[in-house]
């Protein structure tokens, strides 16, 4: 099929690479241009050097709305547009243009999840699974009637990193499938359930800021769903912040006032947690490993040589 390839970071090198290697005619590549942002300076494998490796034209967009743009997907004569991790909005006029239209991958169990960052936001609510969608995309983002979708079971110690391998390998045989099932006119699009659907926000700076009123297993959850190399779910300490990149929900039960620094606990040390913390009938944080701001790593038992004290949420 003659295709052009909306995508960035790892997952549209991803997608690029399933079209080259399934011999499909990829005519034009259209990706961002590099990002200072936190969440994409990783995942950050280059859609336009691949591109520029296969012979493929590329073209740097913030977003496609230009009339430049428009005119070379309107005279490369496309059978589809291939989309993954594209931040923008694709027009009408766009992703109807291709004889097929658009196909959109996403790495969550559309209609849940739709937006962005879907593997951390489902792991901070507890999914019990995670997946990868393709879909044809219409006006309403992530949206479209669905083509493929798997889904990725979560474990309890999994992290976002852990997620993400499972989830960015699934790419290729999914992209792959899809196509063939447009291409021999064998596909039985499902119409998503909007009932059922949620849409997220692109993370920042303060997503990762540790809330002492959610319980602790929330807790625990963000701290698995902020792993390296995504930024470290984070309190202040002294006024300085403190990464909390490995802990644990407390064996006991503890009580008081939220973010207390309290109690050694087996290796960890606790902090109290929950919105019902006062009662002292839920668990804390079993706190196991810190990175202070200049980036040290240690344990908690190293760091909090004394109880007494919070953490709290701003300086």
């Amino acid at each position: 099929m003659r295709v052009a390839m909306f995508g960035y970071q790892t997952w549209g090198h991803r997608t690029l690479r399933a079209l080259i290697d399934a011999g499909h005619e990829v005519v034009l590549v259209v990706t961002h241009p590099k990002s200072e942002h936190a969440y994409e300076k990783i995942w950050s494998d280059s859609v336009a050097d691949l591109a520029e490796a296969n012979g493929i034209r590329a073209l740097l967009r913030t977003r496609p709305d230009d009339a430049e743009l428009l005119a070379e997907l309107e005279a490369a004569d496309l059978d589809l547009i291939v989309a993954n991790n594209w931040r923008t909005w694709l027009p009408p006029e766009i992703f109807a243009l291709p004889r097929h239209g658009t196909l959109n991958v996403h790495d969550s169990l559309l209609p849940a999840y739709a937006g962005f960052s879907p593997l951390i936001w489902a792991l901070i609510n507890g999914e019990p699974e995670v997946g990868v969608t393709a879909h044809l995309m219409n006006a309403e983002l992530d949206a479209g009637d669905i083509v493929v979708q798997r889904p990725v079971p979560v474990g309890p110690k999994d992290t976002t990193t852990d997620l993400f391998h499972r989830t960015v390998d699934l790419i290729a045989p999914i992209t792959t499938e899809a196509i063939s099932l447009i291409e021999t006119g064998n596909v039985v699009p499902i119409a998503q359930d909007r009932s059922k659907a949620s849409f997220f926000h692109k993370r920042a700076a303060r997503d990762s800021l540790i809330d002492w009123t959610w319980p602790a297993e929330d807790i625990e959850r963000l701290v698995r769903a902020q792993s390296d190399p995504y930024p470290s779910a984070f309190a202040y300490h002294r006024g300085e912040p403190l990464r909390i990149t490995a802990a644990s929900v407390s064996a006991g039960h503890y009580g008081g006032t939220p973010g207390r620094i309290f109690i050694k606990e087996g290796d960890g040390v606790v902090i109290v947690a929950g919105p019902e913390a006062r009662r002292g009938h839920s668990p804390g944080l079993l706190v196991e490993r810190v990175r202070t701001a200049d980036g040290t790593e240690l344990t908690a038992a190293d760091y909090f040589t004394t109880m007494g004290g919070y953490l709290t949420g701003r300086p």
